[in-house]
């Protein structure tokens, strides 16, 4: 131990790095810059995380632009999620942690070269997995997991609907449920969008239009399915109702139409649907510490043991921010992600 600085192993720290950050609320293309900003030294019970990957959520934009339901004290760095390794540790941390793979923590901003964390804090995340796995590793997957496992008790066979399934928490969904035995429908905008569903392992696929609810019906031989997952919203959302049994639970995570629709009564009279709702965020704050890194661990586990992969649709460094940004407002399927060094990363 080093006791003038009071790092775990003499290193030789950068500088300064780079951070896409907003000093107001307003349209990324426009609040967003990038800027230089020093490396500090960890402090007594700190590490230095160097930033690998990082992902574009919706969530994200959400913070950015001021709509999202728990905003960030300004000026903020951008970025919830994303994945880094530990470069340096302060006074008092194990320096076998320096050089582990760890999640960056989501407060503190995903969309930077380098910043500091507690060590009590860390996530470890499985070796010899890409970055660009790890990166999207926890938020979409660990939201499928709860939406499977928190409002219905599902058993093997059963039926369960979701829309948007092209989505990163649609394609998660599927393969957790496939790792289930449940049989999971997923409803997309178009046919095109079918096939590349399909490969996750979610063999029925179909169209979200005023079709679908019938064509469940008949796949499901008339009885429903128990539990539905809706992040679309407006008609969408009404769709999926008419595809439930009776008694079934209707959880709505996302709100990409906007469209007010009227409250479907009939359903919650007659089939007593229950309509309820979920938000990571929320969740996570109501879990001991314990609980939550147990709930982490059922979600990196089989992406460790290559039973589930995420789809990554394009990679861009830090810099090119803008470009990511504009690849992820495109019709598109799997995550756009951020990298600390583009070139090291092809």
């Amino acid at each position: 131990m080093d006791e003038d600085h009071g790092l775990a192993r003499e290193v030789s720290l950068p500088r300064s790095g780079r951070a896409i950050r907003y000093r107001e609320h307003g349209d990324p293309s426009s609040v967003l810059l990038l800027e230089e900003l020093p490396v500090t030294e960890p402090m007594p019970g700190e590490v230095l995380i160097e930033m690998q990957a990082a992902a574009i959520h919706p969530s994200d934009v959400g913070l950015i632009n001021g709509s999202y339901g728990r905003l960030r004290e300004l000026p903020a760095v951008a970025g919830r999620e994303g994945a880094g390794k530990v470069i340096a540790a302060g006074a008092g941390v194990d320096e076998k942690v320096v050089g582990k793979a760890v999640a960056l923590p989501d407060d503190r901003g995903a969309w930077q070269d380098y910043l500091t964390a507690k060590a009590d804090d860390l996530i470890l995340l499985p070796s010899l997995v890409p970055w660009e796995q790890l990166a999207v590793s926890i938020l979409n997957p660990l939201t499928a997991w709860r939406l499977l496992n928190d409002f219905e008790y599902i058993k093997p066979g059963d039926y369960v609907i979701q829309n948007a399934g092209n989505s990163a928490v649609g394609l998660s969904v599927a393969q957790f449920a496939k790792r289930m035995g449940v049989n999971l429908i997923s409803l997309v905008r178009d046919e095109a969008k079918s096939s590349p569903v399909k490969a996750f392992g979610n063999p029925e696929v179909m169209v979200d239009d005023e079709d679908a609810p019938s064509k469940v019906k008949e796949i499901t031989e008339g009885k429903g399915c128990v539990l539905a997952f809706n992040s679309i919203g407006g008609r969408s959302a009404l769709r999926l109702t008419k595809c439930l049994s009776e008694g079934s639970v209707h959880v709505t995570f996302g709100a990409m139409d906007p469209t007010e629709i009227r409250f479907p009564t009939r359903s919650l009279i007659f089939n007593d649907v229950r309509f309820v709702g979920f938000w990571l965020d929320r969740w996570k704050r109501r879990q001991a510490p314990g609980a939550l890194r147990n709930a982490i661990e059922e979600v990196l586990q089989p992406l460790a043991m290559t039973e589930i992969r995420h789809c990554v649709d394009r990679v861009f460094d830090l810099s090119d921010y803008k470009e990511g940004l504009t690849r992820n407002s495109e019709s598109r399927m799997g995550k756009v992600l951020l990298v600390r060094d583009k070139d090291s990363s092809d």
